[in-house]
Parts: structure tokens; sequence; C-alpha cells
């Protein structure tokens, strides 16, 4: 009996939003586990930024200039590269409002960030490794808004609840390909993205009181499950969800 394997050497990985935030450090986790990383983003400049982070840190990375959101470009540039064995959906947005707030273009640009673009990606990631009849592991970052609900969060529950409907029917789909598809469910989580609702004290305070560890989560802290889910550690493991939510949904 050996220890188990949290090693992906030679495997290449693709991160989605992976310039800054949860994705960075996602893909900083998978490139000290192994991998060979490539970021993908909206915004050049960010990644290019991100790049000189990695090479700082001591890793290498490719980097992809993509609108995650358009199908057609998702579909010829990931056909034009070698099949990834690890892909992280981790691009994703939230527009907090009450309901009857909520405006259609909010509506769109959500689903098409945090499930459409997901959908995309996954397609044409296991489209290669089908073909190529090679085993992956899609990890997609939900959040403890995917398990449960909150106020001004109907949106962006909706969009994550669906996430995890996905990766369910998924993992059925693709288990016997030795494909595993799992999400990783993150609480509040202290990010650029994040940082201006955190300007409210009240709403910080909520939140705190909230999470049973007493305090928000830190970037570094996915790293841990990232490296587990995509790694042989976790084998066995398909169509869950890692729930990293320091408590909240256990009260």
């Amino acid at each position: 009996m050996q220890t188990p394997n949290f090693r992906v050497d030679g495997q290449r990985a693709l991160v989605t939003g992976g310039s800054r935030g949860i994705g960075f450090f996602a893909a900083i986790a998978l490139a000290q586990a192994g991998a060979k990383v490539t970021l993908a983003a909206r915004s050049i400049a960010t990644l290019e930024s991100a790049a000189e982070e990695f090479k700082k840190a001591g890793f290498e990375c490719e980097i992809l200039q993509l609108d995650v959101t358009d199908p057609i470009a998702v579909d010829a540039s990931l056909g034009a590269r070698e099949p990834f064995q690890i892909l992280v959906n981790n691009a994703g947005m939230n527009r907090p409002k009450h309901l009857v707030d909520v405006k259609n273009e909010d509506i769109d640009a959500v689903f098409d960030l945090n499930i459409k673009a997901a959908f995309y990606v996954t397609r044409k990631v296991t489209q290669q490794l089908l073909a190529a009849k090679l085993p992956g592991s899609i990890i997609n970052i939900s959040s403890q808004m995917g398990l449960v609900g909150s106020p001004r969060r109907t949106l962006y529950c909706a969009s994550k609840h669906a996430l995890e409907g996905m990766t369910k029917a998924l993992a059925w789909e693709l288990g016997t390909a030795n494909i595993r598809v799992n999400t990783i469910c993150p609480t509040f989580i202290e990010t650029d993205m994040t940082a201006p609702m955190f300007e409210d004290k009240a709403f910080r305070s909520w939140v705190i009181d909230k999470i049973a560890l007493g305090r928000l989560g830190q970037p570094d802290e996915i790293m841990g499950s990232i490296v587990f889910l995509a790694s042989p550690a976790s084998s066995l493991i398909t169509g869950s969800a890692l729930v990293l939510d320091g408590g909240w949904s256990a009260a």
C-alpha cells in the first residue's frame, strides 16, 4: 500500500479566469503539482501580469486570450491545441440584487459566464479527450450558493445550482471514459471580485457570522482541493461537491 499520489506531472491543465483571484491560485497549485498550465482570460494585460507572477514563483505557463462566452472562439481556440487532461472552469461573476431589481441583461451576463461558458469549454475539452482516449479531471468552481440559498443571490444561486446539476449529469455520462467531473464550493473568498462587497461593514459582519470558522476564506485555501481533485488521490470521486465553506452549510 502506498501513499496516494497528489502529483499531476506532465498533464496539460486549462484554467479559465486564470489570470487572478481563485483561478490564479488554482493555476499555481497545479503548476506546483507538475502540470503544464494554460491560463485563459479575456484581458491580455491581466494574463501577461499573471505570467510574470508565475515566473517570479519559479514556474512557466501559457496564456490564452479567450472569451469563453463565445462558443465559436472556444471551439476554434481549444481545437487548435492538444487535449487538456485537467480543466478548471473558474470564470464566473455575480450581480447581487433583489429579484425585483434583476434586469434581463443581468440574467444574460451571469448565465452566459457562469453556465454557458462552462458548458462550451467542457464540451470542447471533452470532445478532445474522448477522441484521444485520455482520462481527465474536470473541476467546476461552484459556490456554497450552489447548495443553499441567500438573500439577493437568486440569480447567482440559480446559475450555481445549474452548474451542480451539469456536473452530476456529466459524471454519469463520462465515467466509463475515466473522465471525472466534480465541483468545488467555496464560501466568500477575499478577491478583487468580492472586495467591493466587503466595503460594507454590515455585510461583512453578516457573512462572517454565517461562517463557523469566524472569518472569510483566502484564495490560497482553495489550492489543496484543486490538486486533490485533479490528481490520482481522488480517483474514486466524481459527481461530487467538495465544500470549502468554513461551516456555512452546517448550520
